[in-house]
């Protein structure tokens, strides 16, 4: 099975393919869809969404997983980044993919062990888990 992980941004929108066999996990393909602060909103999400639909339609992944929107305090970062999820679910809509959507708790809880790990915490593992060894 082929999943498209994705982690939504506006500046910065993250995504990795990998594949699972059994219980076997193979790195496919990596990156993230960066976009300028001075480029106008609507151009923002369109990149995104043009990128994420290009990599939908290049590697016709089974399934894609999304980071579901969570905020404590800051509602001001938590609209672009819903609009970028938007935009990244649209594209999975349009090409018929099938989504599963994950808190920022359960995809630390599952990578790392716990709920509370760091960021820095969650790229050691996933680099462990995919034996990748270039920094990511």
């Amino acid at each position: 099975m082929l999943v498209l992980g994705i982690d939504p941004g506006t500046a910065i929108c993250g995504y990795g393919l990998v594949d699972m066999t059994g219980n076997r996990l193979r790195p496919v393909f990596y990156g993230s869809v960066l976009t300028d602060k001075d480029m106008l909103p609507e151009l923002r999400l369109k990149k995104i969404y043009d990128d994420i639909s290009d990599i939908i339609e290049h590697f016709k992944p089974d399934l894609l997983s999304i980071e579901k929107l969570f905020f404590n305090r800051n509602v001001t970062t938590a609209i672009p980044v819903g609009q970028a999820r938007g935009v990244v679910l649209l594209a999975a809509a349009n090409k018929g993919l099938p989504v599963m959507e994950f808190t920022p708790m359960q995809i630390k809880l599952s990578v790392v062990g716990t709920g509370s790990a760091t960021k820095e915490q969650v790229i050691y593992m996933v680099m462990h888990l995919l034996n990748i060894r270039e920094k990511i």
